[in-house]
């Protein structure tokens, strides 16, 4: 057997930002333990699938994975196999009936112990963490994959009760990450140069109800908004992000904050999921499309050029042809920058997925189309504005299709492209003269 020291571990990571930033944490303490970053998993000693189980085609994907790892096991004993994340918690011990081969199945709220859980292993056990824990503080350094913009979690978990999401059975109670802590991470961040921080939590607008402390005026004394203003002048980071944004707990108070701080870029990622209220109503997401619309219009009402992204579903059991339009409606209406959407998938374990008014695959995908077209239209009529202006581009890398350009993102989240040397301008803020707009994405020249 390698010595511990030589060991080599690669991390394949699923799913949203929350499972990118458990996975820099997880690499970081790894690399603590003494093993070095492999780019190939095969040549590596430990490998760690953090999993995601948002949509079926990605929890297949997951299983597909591990056979190829699980027959390489049987020539390589000394091969240690890790599922940690969403599926891990979803399935628990029944991924080791399937999967024989694992070593470690360990829910979200166990990424901070994997050291712990990895000396269980060491000395012999198959071990499943899938308990509610409370969270461990992050006192890892990540080993981050990008060299210019950082994630920080603010809260874990959520509260709340979307009858087609198995988030709250995956992720936990919400558990909010002291002011303190977060600064501290954020000021270490800034030591080590990253210009950009994402702030993130599964229902940031969540955060802080569960610290302790009430203001005079009887509201949280910690919200989302005050930990704005508590990390907004941490050194050297010049732009702060957030996501994602729940429309029942989002405030003018924090659209206020925004506007005042510099540093807050002018992009908010709000999931709206239905533009049909009864539909908003047989999800339990708790607001109208209406109440939708008034935070979309005071966002604009401070920040006319904001941009606004969102998420959506279609085919939700019972969904009728009329209820759709009114997602399209919502959709042309309020003309988003970008929309992520999908067709309803029932997940294992949700309210939904047990309702007998499923729509075919058909439907489904006939308005999931209908939708994307809409999509790219309204976004191309945004991204019209930008012709001529000159925006601030943090450049984060090469493009890959044409190694004479760089690439990054404007404060609004848009790509944008420009000719550039990338080891010269790498994490900079660079003024570009926008030539040339896609839908999605930009081309441009420095000035």
């Amino acid at each position: 057997m390698t010595t511990l020291q030589t060991r080599r571990y690669h991390i394949t990571t699923f799913g949203c930002q929350m499972n990118k930033a458990d996975s820099e944490r997880m690499a970081g303490i790894l690399e603590d333990m003494g093993f070095e970053w492999s780019e190939d998993p095969n040549s590596a000693d430990l490998i760690l699938y953090n999993t995601c189980t948002i949509r079926d085609n990605a929890e297949q994907k997951v299983y597909s994975y591990l056979g190829r790892q699980a027959k390489r096991k049987h020539s390589q004993p000394d091969l240690t196999l890790v599922v940690a994340g969403c599926v891990a918690q979803q399935e628990g011990e029944v991924l080791l009936r399937r999967v024989p081969e694992l070593d470690l199945v360990m829910g979200p709220q166990h990424a901070n112990r994997l050291k712990d859980l990895l000396e269980e292993v060491f000395d012999g056990g198959q071990v499943v963490a899938t308990e509610p824990v409370h969270i461990m503080e992050d006192i890892t350094k990540p080993r981050r994959d990008s060299a210019v913009t950082a994630w920080v979690n603010v809260i874990y978990g959520c509260n709340e009760r979307c009858t087609y999401c198995v988030v709250p059975n995956v992720r936990g109670v919400e558990q909010s990450r002291t002011p303190e802590a977060i600064r501290t991470e954020m000021e270490e961040i800034g030591r080590q140069g990253y210009p950009e921080v994402t702030l993130l939590g599964q229902n940031i607008d969540a955060y802080g109800r569960d610290l302790p402390g009430v203001t005079p005026e009887g509201r949280h004394k910690h919200t989302f908004t005050d930990l704005l203003y508590h990390v907004h002048d941490v050194e050297r980071i010049e732009r702060i992000r957030f996501a994602t944004s729940h429309p029942r707990y989002f405030t003018e108070r924090l659209i206020k904050a925004c506007a005042e701080l510099p540093k807050v870029c002018e992009h908010f990622h709000i999931p709206f999921q239905s533009g049909d209220n009864e539909v908003l109503k047989q999800m339990r997401r708790g607001y109208t499309h209406e109440k939708y619309r008034r935070i979309i219009d005071k966002i604009r009402e401070y920040m006319p050029d904001a941009s606004i992204s969102a998420d959506a579903i279609v085919g939700f059991p019972g969904e009728t042809e009329e209820q759709f339009e009114n997602t399209l409606k919502l959709v042309a209406d309020v003309g988003f920058d970008q929309l992520n959407t999908a067709a309803y998938s029932p997940r294992p374990g949700t309210p939904a997925a047990f309702w007998e008014n499923q729509l075919s695959d058909e439907v489904k995908s006939d308005r999931l189309q209908r939708l994307n077209h809409l999509v790219a239209q309204k976004a191309a009529e945004r991204s019209g504005r930008y012709m001529g202006r000159i925006e601030e581009v943090l450049v984060e890398d090469q493009n890959p299709k044409d190694k004479t350009q760089v690439m990054g993102r404007t404060r609004g989240n848009r790509l944008t492209f420009f000719a550039g040397d990338i080891k010269e301008l790498k994490g900079k803020l660079i003024k570009v003269k926008i030539t040339e707009v896609r839908a999605f994405s930009l081309t441009g020249e420095q000035i």
